[in-house]
């Protein structure tokens, strides 16, 4: 075979396109080394601003990767993150709570917030994405009233410590804490008959539910799921500043989106996978890191993240629409 057969062939083509993303993250690297060799290319620009700083971006996109395989959207993963951290706060700081225990009923109400979600989806037959934004609005109402609009600090020591404070090879702790997490998400998805029926339902789920899949059932446990991993998000988020206020963390709604449908591009192109949404993360947090550094102005950060949300989109369905079924949903 010649040289640019070999280069043209399907495999080449396929692992082009599953470290395109990752090369691109290098090159980004590299791009800002340059430019701010002295800021930049530090350890600490790169484990604590970074790496460090990322964990809750990750965690929350990870919360939507699974709704998004399921075939449904949870667009109140954010306002879930933003309660969660609020939870944690009162319990802890206003009325003496351990702060695990606070943690705990933190996750219960993700949880809760899941399962309204997914009877709302699956019971009633309420589109997710409306319903979802619907319950958005009304968790932030919930936190403005919990918290009468104000910034709840002095959150217990021994959650800081646990998620930003402490470092195992100069990291914080929490990127150790997303990445096992995705590593678990990656077993379930790739190695479970759970996860591949979950693709499936995702798929197409009228075929999903003739093929004798209990399609209701997954999409609701990928909402409950979704649900508990945002919480967890957000008690990551309470624990990363110490404190939780109302309205910050919604903030994390769009790069989560944007991080989620460009990871879709990389690794498992076409499908939603953890890996890829922890590349596509720190990608878009080192460009705006670069940004940053660089002196641009702070609106560039929106242009950034929605511009790469746009295009992840675009490229994800085009890789969705090339990549065939090749799996077994009863396997």
């Amino acid at each position: 075979m010649s040289v640019l057969a070999r280069i043209a062939s399907p495999d080449v083509r396929d692992w082009g396109e599953r470290l395109a993303l990752p090369f691109a993250w290098l090159v980004t690297i590299v791009v800002f080394g340059f430019l701010r060799p002295d800021t930049f290319l530090t350890s600490d620009n790169f484990f604590i601003n970074i790496l460090g700083t990322q964990a809750v971006q990750v965690a929350l996109a990870l919360a939507l990767v699974i709704p998004l395989v399921a075939g449904e959207y949870d667009i109140s993963v954010a306002a879930n993150l933003t309660l969660a951290s609020m939870i944690v706060a009162l319990l802890n700081v206003d009325h003496g709570v351990n702060i695990f225990l606070a943690i705990l009923v933190a996750l219960a109400a993700g949880a809760v917030i899941g399962i309204i979600n997914g009877g709302l989806i699956v019971g009633l037959g309420i589109n997710s994405f409306i319903t979802t934004l619907g319950t958005s609005s009304i968790i932030a109402g919930v936190v403005l009233w919990i918290s009468e609009s104000r910034t709840v600090g002095g959150i217990s020591s021994g959650l800081v410590d646990n998620v930003i404070i402490g470092k195992l090879f100069g990291i914080p702790y929490s990127f150790w804490y997303v990445l096992a997490l995705s590593v678990a998400m990656f077993y379930v998805l790739e190695y479970t008959p759970l996860g591949r029926r979950l693709l499936f339902c995702g798929r197409g789920q009228s075929v999903a539910r003739l093929s004798g899949l209990s399609v209701g059932r997954l999409r609701w446990g990928a909402m409950v799921a979704s649900g508990v991993i945002a919480a967890a998000a957000g008690v990551l988020y309470a624990g990363t500043t110490g404190s939780a206020d109302p309205a910050s963390g919604l903030n994390f709604l769009l790069p989560a989106f944007s991080a989620a449908f460009l990871g879709a591009t990389a690794l498992q192109p076409g499908r939603f996978n953890p890996f890829g949404t922890i590349v596509a993360v720190y990608f878009l947090a080192t460009g705006i890191t670069g940004l940053q550094q660089l002196g641009v102005d702070t609106y560039v950060q929106q242009l950034f993240y929605g511009g790469a949300l746009v295009l992840a989109v675009a490229l994800s369905q085009l890789a969705r629409k090339r990549q065939a079924l090749d799996f077994n949903p009863t396997d």
